[in-house]
C-alpha cells in the first residue's frame, strides 16, 4: 500500500523509534532520525554503534525489529520497490559480484534499475572512464584491490542517477586521488540535488564534506546537528566525537611507562 506521504515534499529519510536486535542484544536502540533532502549527512558512531544495521535497515536488507522506516516518502517495506529505483547503494561489504568484470557488473546494474541496453553500456563505459577502471579490462571484480571494488561499486551507485545515496566507508581503502574524485562527483550531486547519507571512520573528512552530522553509541543517538551547532569554541569534528562518546583514558595515565 502506497504512503500518503507527498513523496516529492518528504524528507529523504525518516525514521522513527527504529530497532533491531540480535539474539537480546541491541544492535539499534529507539533511533528517531530525519534528513532533509539536499542534505549531505554525516552518520558517525564507534565501531559496533550500529551505524553499519542502520544503513542495511535504510537499503532493505535488514527488517527493522520495530520502527518505521520512510525513504523519499515511500514507507519501507510496503514500497521496497518504489524507493529502490530511487537510491544508490556503497554498502560496506561491496555486495558485488567477483565473477564479473567491473564493466559487466556496472551495465548489469544499470539494467536492473530499468536502463536500456545501449543507455547503460554508455554509461558504464563513461564511468569506468571516469573512475579510471577502464584500464582494467577483462579483470574479474574478485581479483580488484579494495580501493578499486569501491570505486566499481561507486560508479554502480550512479548510473541511473539516483535521488538518494546511502555510502558506508566508500573512501575504506582508495587512494587519494580516486577519493578526491569521488568526493567532488558527490558534492556536485549534492549540490543537484541529491542526499547524501554518509558513515565513514575519517572524521576529517566528514567535516570538510557533511552540513550536518548524527552521532549514535551503543545503538542510540548521541548528538545531531549542523557543524555550528555542535561545535563548542573551536572544537573539531574529531573533539566533539570523543567527547560526545566517550573517549580512552590517556595512555600516559594508564601505562606510566610510556
Amino acid at each position: 500500500m502506497e504512503s500518503q506521504v507527498n513523496p516529492q515534499t518528504a524528507a529523504a529519510i525518516e525514521v522513527s523509534e527504529l530497532r533491531k536486535v540480535y539474539g537480546d542484544k541491541p544492535a539499534v536502540d529507539g533511533l528517531t532520525l530525519r534528513v532533509e533532502r539536499g542534505r549531505f549527512f554525516g552518520f558517525l558512531g564507534p565501531n559496533g554503534a550500529g551505524k553499519t544495521t542502520t544503513i542495511r535497515m535504510l537499503m532493505g536488507l535488514a527488517p527493522p525489529t520495530s520502527g518505521s522506516i520512510e525513504i523519499l516518502g515511500h514507507r519501507m517495506p510496503g514500497d521496497h520497490l518504489a524507493i529502490k529505483s530511487k537510491i544508490g547503494l556503497v554498502p560496506d561489504d561491496t555486495l558485488l559480484f567477483d565473477h564479473l568484470t567491473g564493466s559487466e557488473f556496472v551495465e548489469f546494474v544499470g539494467r536492473m534499475y530499468g536502463l536500456g541496453r545501449d543507455v547503460s553500456r554508455h554509461r558504464t563505459v563513461e564511468l569506468m572512464k571516469l573512475f579510471e577502471l577502464d584500464g582494467a579490462g577483462r579483470k574479474l571484480i574478485g581479483e580488484y584491490s579494495k580501493g578499486m571494488k569501491k570505486r566499481v561499486a561507486m560508479a554502480a551507485a550512479l548510473i541511473h542517477r539516483p535521488e538518494l545515496y546511502l555510502l558506508d566507508e566508500p573512501f575504506e581503502g582508495v587512494d587519494a586521488v580516486g577519493a578526491r574524485l569521488m568526493k567532488d562527483i558527490l558534492l556536485d550531486q549534492v549540490a543537484q540535488g541529491a542526499t547524501i547519507f554518509l558513515t565513514s571512520h575519517v572524521l576529517e573528512v566528514v567535516e570538510r564534506l557533511c552540513d550536518r552530522v548524527a552521532i549514535i553509541n551503543q545503538g542510540k543517538l548521541v548528538v545531531e546537528g549542523s557543524m555550528h551547532e555542535l561545535r563548542s569554541g573551536s572544537e573539531t569534528l574529531e573533539d566533539i566525537f570523543v567527547r560526545v562518546v566517550g573517549g580512552p583514558a590517556r595512555a600516559a595515565e594508564s601505562l606510566d611507562w610510556l
